[in-house]
């Protein structure tokens, strides 16, 4: 079964340095009909106009990860990092105990986009953690790139709860296959571009929850950036 989740539909607002999009129910958009997929929890497509940010605020027990698609992003937070995040890096931030940070676009005339995710965590109380790597297009190109993951496979970032993600882009009129085991499920994220899953289309900004399916077949019809999620 695959539910869809239109880029229309979704909640958001916009500010004078901030135009962002919510797939699920954040701040003061609620939708009791879509509090979270799994143990995903936010997906925020979020448009920073140059010189904004969001100044010094706390996170605790949430696995969050940014992915950067256009200009830079600086962050800085209270366990002494201090870093910027631009197109193909890729940002994990385990909150856990507490953590405060902040993130701002440094350029005075070009906008940040990227998408902010949460999952919750599979225990609550760790450590707080941060990483961040760089996944270029050339290893995203026509295959699935597994980017995050419970115990760093294939060089990838380590999430704290039992969640893989994979970034792909894959070009008009190529195809890719991911076998989901009995009893996971999946989210898909387009981040630009359109294909069609299971004879479904998505486009630029769709969601889709996927369950009881052992199965997903991705056909592009334009070069297609996406996210996909394997979740327990």
């Amino acid at each position: 079964m695959i539910t869809l989740r239109k880029a229309d539909e979704r909640g958001g607002m916009e500010i004078d340095w901030l135009k962002t999009r919510h797939s699920f129910s954040f701040g003061r958009y609620y939708d009791p009909r879509h509090m979270g997929f799994r143990s995903l929890r936010v997906i925020n497509d979020d448009v920073i106009a140059p010189s904004g940010g969001f100044p010094m605020h706390p996170h605790d027990n949430m696995e969050i990860v940014t992915y950067v698609t256009a200009g830079t992003l600086d962050h800085e937070d209270s366990m002494g990092n201090r870093e910027s995040i631009r197109r193909g890096e890729v940002q994990r931030m385990s909150a856990g105990t507490g953590v405060v940070h902040s993130e701002f676009n440094p350029s005075p005339d070009e906008e940040t986009r990227l998408l902010q995710i949460w999952l919750l965590p599979a225990k609550n109380g760790i450590e707080p953690g941060y990483e961040q790597k760089r996944f270029s297009d050339d290893e995203k190109r026509d295959r699935l790139r597994l980017i995050v993951s419970p115990n760093a496979d294939d060089g990838t970032m380590t999430m704290h709860q039992d969640a893989f993600l994979y970034a792909s882009i894959l070009g008009a009129g190529k195809e890719l296959q991911h076998a989901l085991a009995p009893g996971r499920h999946a989210w898909i994220q387009i981040v630009a571009g359109a294909m069609d899953v299971n004879g479904q289309t998505l486009r630029t900004g769709d969601g889709a929850a996927v369950s009881e399916e052992t199965e997903l077949r991705f056909r592009a019809d334009e070069e297609t950036e996406f996210l996909l999620f394997d979740l327990a």
